[in-house]
């Protein structure tokens, strides 16, 4: 049972971390395609916006908990 409940959280957690990308990426593409006047800006807001995501990415405590929010599945505990 333990064994897959820690395969469910490592699931959740993979589905958590490409949604953050996603966001990442959107948020990229917007400020490229609508906010860019010059060559200049397309890269500044292209680079930054990925530089603050991870600088600011979440840490296990908060994900954990958003994980257990929306799915049911808690973090797995060490076992030795």
């Amino acid at each position: 049972m333990t064994d897959n409940q820690n395969d469910k959280y490592n699931h959740y957690t993979k589905i958590a971390w490409a949604i953050y990308t996603l966001i990442t990426i959107i948020i990229i593409t917007v400020l490229v395609v609508f906010f860019a006047r010059d060559n200049e800006e397309r890269f500044f807001y292209s680079l930054m916006p990925a530089a603050i995501a991870y600088v600011f990415r979440p840490m296990d405590k908060p994900f954990s908990k958003l994980i257990f929010k929306f799915t049911g599945v808690s973090h797995p505990t060490d076992e030795k």
